[in-house]
């Protein structure tokens, strides 16, 4: 015997040998049969799977039902950074489609304009100027949406209805309304087969309503009679020939010849030293011919001579300027103020600066003229007054001394018959005025006041604010009215032709300009006004160029020429004109 006693005699005595217990049934044993770490064994129990049964002493039972095993949390931290690259991201995405998204989302204003246009199309209303025509309401949903399909093709669709429009004017004869029609199809559709038919057709038609021959007569006459351009001069009449039979030789060479007329024209203004003159002539023969040969050398001969006459219009204005400093005002020889500013006047006739020296010379020689009124010597003031009167006719200045010189003459045989004078002014007494004369002053102030405010300045002759007012001062050059309304003149005038130029009537301000140049010839703010009006008249021939209307933008760049012969934007503009973009 090995004096081990079987672990299942439940009936012996003594030492208790460990044992695993029933392990088949382990798994089904409670949890609250097995023993904590900290409890004892009681020797006395004992289980139905043979292991002692532990008991838990009451105060560590305590303990353990208070303090709960805490679970440790899990650490989750690089959830934090990911999540913000994923609104980095989405945000990123949102920003760079926001164009592709802004599409997605129908927009009520572009779709009115649209079905504003569709309807249009529908009524046939294609083209207008009234805002209300398919192809300006297809053009306005162009502007929200340069991208739009249904726009682009609205457009395309009524430059095909154009097309039509023009077949039915042909085949009922009205030429200039078939005309019409293909150049808004030709303007929208940019060519194609259908506009160079109707073109062809067009041009055969009025081949055969045009009579060549009595235009060709006309302008050979033209010719002859040394006039080249113009509406009805030769250039234009064999151009209107070559309209209606493109292969006409007759009218080919005769606008050649033309063209070698106006060229020569040009040198000899070159030669001459005219560079205005010859500016001109280029450009009118430059719109006649575009291809003319002898362009180009024309045009470099211009910027040559232009360069020479730069440094010699500066030397002038700045001697003008000198002598008028020094106080050589007018007088013999050539180196007085009024000789330097009529010597940069040959140099350009349009020079801002030149025509403001000449006004500052006027008014030096209207100041000598009061001066010598003052003093007492009438003679020598009337000639200072009639030169000033050669440069600045209209001066209010000279106006008032005028009426000065008058009253001194009147003062004198008044007092010279014992007439009581009334007021002073500059060392002149003055008599008083008669009821009736005084009653008909006020009308005339008040005629002047109102012809001033409908822009009536230097015109009509007699009942323009200008001579009225200096019919007033001929009646009393003390009249503070007057005096006041016509120094005023020169404000009122730039104030409506600011107003002019803001409502786009061009026109109205050129001849606002014009009385400006008349009342105030010494002031250099108009070459501003002058620059300001030039771009106003070529803005509109741009406008007018995009619409077709050739003849209109020739119009409008020749007024401009009249005021900034030398602005580069005029010469591109002109170019566009050849070319016929």
């Amino acid at each position: 015997m090995n004096g081990r006693k079987d672990q299942h005699d439940h009936g012996s005595q003594g030492r208790t040998e460990p044992t695993l217990g029933d392990l088949d049934h382990l798994e089904t044993q409670a949890p609250s049969s097995r023993p904590a770490p900290s409890s004892r064994p009681d020797p006395s129990a004992k289980e139905d799977n043979g292991l002692p049964r532990f008991t838990l002493e009451p105060e560590l039972r305590r303990k353990t039902t208070a303090r709960p095993t805490a679970t440790r949390p899990r650490r989750r931290g690089w959830l934090i950074p990911v999540a913000l690259l994923v609104v980095i991201g989405v945000g990123t995405s949102l920003w760079l489609g926001q164009d592709r998204l802004r599409g997605l989302v129908p927009s009520t204003e572009l779709d009115g304009v649209l079905g504003r246009a569709e309807s249009a199309l529908q009524e046939g209303h294609l083209d207008g100027n009234d805002g209300t025509s398919a192809r300006e309401l297809f053009e306005a949903a162009r502007a929200l949406q340069p991208d739009n399909d249904r726009a682009r093709d609205g457009l395309r669709r009524v430059g095909q209805a154009e097309i039509a429009r023009a077949d039915a004017a042909l085949q009922a004869g009205k030429l200039d309304e078939a005309d019409q029609a293909l150049a808004t199809a030709r303007e929208l559709l940019g060519g194609g087969s259908d506009v160079d038919r109707l073109a062809q057709a067009l041009a055969t038609a009025r081949n055969g309503s045009v009579k060549t021959d009595q235009l060709i007569e006309q302008a050979q006459a033209a010719f002859d009679a040394g006039k080249f351009d113009g509406d009805d001069g030769a250039g234009a009449l064999y151009r209107k020939v070559l309209s209606a039979d493109p292969n006409n030789a007759v009218a080919q060479h005769g606008l050649d010849k033309v063209g070698d007329a106006l060229g020569e024209q040009a040198h000899k203004a070159l030669d001459a030293g005219d560079r205005a003159t010859a500016s001109a002539l280029v450009d009118r023969l430059a719109v006649l011919l575009p291809n003319y040969g002898e362009l180009p050398a024309l045009r470099a001969a211009l910027v040559q001579a232009g360069e020479q006459d730069s440094g010699q219009l500066s030397d002038a204005l700045k001697a003008g300027q000198d002598a008028l400093r020094a106080g050589r005002i007018a007088g013999d020889g050539g180196d007085t103020a009024l000789a330097h500013f009529k010597a940069a006047l040959t140099i350009d006739p349009e020079n801002a600066d030149a025509k403001a020296g000449l006004g500052q010379v006027a008014q030096a020689l209207i100041v000598q003229a009061n001066a010598a009124l003052d003093g007492g010597d009438t003679t020598h003031a009337r000639q200072l007054l009639d030169q000033a009167a050669e440069l600045a006719p209209h001066a209010p200045e000279l106006a008032e001394a005028r009426a000065r010189m008058g009253d001194e003459h009147k003062t004198a045989g008044g007092q010279a018959t014992g007439v009581v004078a009334s007021g002073e002014r500059g060392g002149l007494v003055h008599p008083p005025l008669t009821p009736q004369q005084a009653s008909d002053l006020a009308r005339t102030i008040q005629r002047a006041d109102a012809a001033a405010q409908q822009g009536k300045f230097m015109l009509p002759p007699g009942e323009s604010a200008y001579d009225l007012y200096r019919q007033a001062l001929e009646v009393d050059a003390n009249n503070e009215a007057a005096r006041r309304g016509l120094e005023g003149l020169p404000s009122l005038v730039q104030a409506q032709f600011n107003q002019a130029l803001a409502a786009g009537r061009l026109s109205v301000a050129s001849d606002r300009l014009a009385d400006l140049s008349d009342l105030s010839p010494g002031d250099a703010q108009q070459g501003v006004l002058r620059q300001r009006l030039a771009g106003a008249w070529m803005d509109q021939a741009e406008q007018q160029l995009q619409s077709g209307d050739r003849a209109g933008a020739a119009q409008s760049l020749d007024s401009a020429r009249k005021l900034a012969p030398g602005n580069p934007r005029l010469t591109a503009l002109v170019a566009r004109l050849q070319a016929g973009t």
